[in-house]
C-alpha cells in the first residue's frame, strides 16, 4: 500500500514503525526530545513546553523520516489522512 505524507510517497510495506509524538523542550539549552502523545496528555499536561508535533517513520532499510506539525490539530488531520489512504 502506498500513501502520501507532506507530498512524499511512502510504501507502507517498507515501514518498520510509524508513530506520532510531541516534541518538547528538555530544559537544557535548546535541546528537545520526543514524547508519546499519551504521556503528554496525562503526565506532561502543563508541565512541559511543547515545541511541535511529528510523525516519525522508521523504514526497513534503516532510514528514518520525520514530518513536523505546528499544532496537535494539524497532526491529527495528517493521521486521519494517512488512515483514509490506507483504508482505500
Amino acid at each position: 500500500m502506498i500513501f502520501t505524507i507532506q507530498n512524499e510517497t511512502i510504501d507502507y510495506s517498507n515501514i518498520n514503525q510509524l508513530y506520532p509524538a510531541g516534541i518538547i523542550k528538555t530544559g537544557y539549552e535548546d535541546e528537545t526530545t520526543q514524547m508519546s502523545l499519551k504521556w503528554l496528555e496525562t503526565e506532561g499536561l502543563g508541565k512541559v513546553e511543547i515545541v511541535n508535533y511529528a510523525i516519525f517513520i522508521n523504514l526497513k532499510n534503516g532510514e528514518k523520516k520525520a514530518f513536523y506539525y505546528s499544532s496537535r490539530e494539524e497532526l491529527d488531520d495528517e493521521l486521519s489522512s494517512i488512515a483514509l489512504q490506507l483504508n482505500n
